[in-house]
């Protein structure tokens, strides 16, 4: 009998502890919010990303200090040298602060063709000079992000603007605006004379192709609001078929999407193009949109 009892409190002593420890298991960092109720297990390591390993900036499980710890001399500190640049690879970590593309030397190429975003080495290895000059590049025409790598869409606008032929729009004797619908660019001309230099922009996609031709601007609103479509079209320069000049809402490098006929803007372009145009201004549209 004196047997069973003392089996008895042990196991409800053990029962104690563990029902115990389970309900103090409370989040030290809920500060008094929330539900109140203890954290479920491994709830810390699921909001920190922690795991099981200490990593290089944690602090493993402390060990019991020595009764008489030893001084120890701190090591002298040597002056740390920056890693070499690294140019094989896509997005490899540069000197220059830029992740490197897989378009290097192409991007490279095509800024120094079209001048105005600084130095750039046509070599193929990013430097802090080439770095500046992309994100520059990506800045001025809303490509994203803006870390100075030299990737698709990087590559693919460049192209479209180093190749842009602006001879090619028959120009009249005032302003006219000008569209590559092969290239996706936008350019005007007052006198056969480039006054804003070729930029991107996006026209109609499959099933609503912008068409190429003669116009003239025939209706204008700083702010025009489309019925079918239900929204806001900032500098509205109509002038064939409902289809304008207005500035996008959108990422205008999204190509899987296009407008319903429209030359979409970005929103300096868009400014710059309402400045420059009037009613009667005169629109010349060249080639096909690939895809329409």
């Amino acid at each position: 009998m004196k047997h069973v009892r003392i089996t008895s409190r042990l196991v409800a002593l053990v029962v104690v502890v563990l029902v115990g420890a389970g309900a103090c298991a409370f989040d030290p960092q809920s500060g008094g919010s929330g539900g109140g109720g203890a954290a479920p297990a491994g709830a810390a390591e699921q909001a920190t990303g922690a795991g099981d390993t200490s990593g290089p900036d944690q602090h493993g499980r402390p060990t019991p200090a020595s009764p008489t710890p030893k001084p120890t001399r701190k090591p002298t500190l040597k002056p740390t040298r920056p890693a070499p640049t690294k140019t094989p690879g896509t997005g490899t970590p540069t000197v220059a602060g830029c992740p490197q593309g897989q378009h290097q030397r192409a991007v490279e190429t095509h800024l120094a063709r079209l001048g105005g975003f600084g130095a750039v080495t046509v070599d193929g290895r990013q430097s802090a000079a080439d770095c500046a000059a992309i994100k520059k590049f990506q800045k001025r025409y809303g490509i994203r992000p803006v870390e100075g790598r030299a990737g698709p869409t990087t590559l693919d606008v460049a192209q479209r603007l180093a190749s842009t032929d602006t001879t090619r729009c028959k120009a009249g004797t005032g302003t006219t605006f000008c569209v590559d619908l092969t290239r996706q660019t936008v350019w005007a001309l007052r006198g056969g004379k480039v006054i804003m230099a070729p930029t991107v922009t996006r026209t109609g996609m499959s099933g609503y192709r912008t068409p190429a031709g003669t116009y003239a601007v025939n209706y204008r609103n700083p702010k025009e609001w489309s019925n079918p479509y239900e929204v806001w079209l900032p500098y509205w320069q109509h002038f064939t078929q409902g289809m304008g000049f207005h500035e996008t809402t959108t990422y205008l490098h999204e190509k899987s999407i296009g407008s319903h006929g429209c030359v979409n803007l970005l929103h300096a372009d868009a400014v710059r193009m309402w400045e420059l145009g009037k009613v009667g201004t005169r629109v010349v549209l060249i080639g096909r949109r690939p895809g329409t």
